[in-house]
């Protein structure tokens, strides 16, 4: 049984070295071709969405999962257990300032009005959303050219000092719910907007192809032996290595 010492202050005092929830930046990317275009009609350019629209980001939830859970009972006498069948991935929420140009609105509003927009046509006013009678139709969400899906938002939490960032990278992210922004005659204050996003997963740490090179992808420790080169190279022999086999004439077996 160990026994549990007193320990100084010198000794507590490292482990209390806590991040801070003001060091964090928020970043959009990803998005398809026919969205980008859409946007860029409506007075919203990509550059705002990749560069300044992360930054109007005052607050942010970090994403979390959990799972889904069934029962078995019968495998042992009395004994319930439980089990995993489905990862859930819950929505995040975000949280806007509003430029004097809209832009951050508009960005938000548009992305949803585009999801719906499937029975639209730029070029036909027939189908102008003014139009009398107009209806809505889905766009196809993962579609390379016209989906409504991005690949590329990430949410970076990092110290004062920029050291030891953490990542999370979200796949399959479009805005599910925009909260009414609050407008009104009394004292001005700065009008903001909430976002409640979807998404399809996250992955938790770097993701970017020089990062799985440089072994740092998904919060590895970059001390440690890459893997997935480990794996890939326990095919071969080095071929510094000396080979022996014998030859039994008796036998068409060679014997290493």
């Amino acid at each position: 049984m160990a026994i549990i010492k007193p320990k100084r202050i010198s000794d507590i005092k490292p482990i209390f070295n806590l991040a801070q929830t003001s060091q964090y930046q928020v970043s959009f990317g990803g998005l398809s071709a026919n969205l980008r275009r859409y946007l860029s009609l409506r007075n919203v350019d990509y550059r705002f969405i990749t560069e300044d629209a992360g930054l109007m980001c005052y607050s942010a939830s970090l994403p979390t999962s959990s799972f889904a859970t069934m029962d078995l009972k019968g495998s042992y006498t009395g004994v319930m257990e439980k089990f995993a069948h489905t990862k859930m991935f819950n929505p995040i929420d975000l949280s806007f300032y509003v430029d004097h140009k809209y832009k951050m609105v508009k960005f938000l509003e548009h992305w949803t009005e585009y999801i719906a927009s499937g029975s639209s046509d730029i070029s036909n006013s027939a189908l102008n959303p003014a139009t009398p009678g107009y209806f809505y139709r889905m766009q196809y969400p993962s579609d390379v050219d016209s989906g409504y899906k991005c690949d590329s938002t990430k949410i970076i939490k990092f110290n004062k000092d920029y050291s030891n960032p953490i990542e999370y990278n979200f796949y399959g992210l479009f805005p599910l719910a925009v909260a009414s922004p609050s407008v009104s005659y009394e004292g001005s204050s700065t009008l903001t907007i909430s976002v409640t996003f979807n998404y399809d997963r996250y992955v938790c740490g770097k993701v970017t192809s020089a990062d799985i090179n440089r072994n740092s992808d998904n919060n590895k420790d970059q001390t440690q032996p890459n893997q997935q080169n480990q794996s890939s190279n326990s095919y071969f022999l080095d071929a510094n290595a000396k080979v022996t086999f014998a030859y039994d004439p008796n036998s068409t077996n060679f014997t290493f």
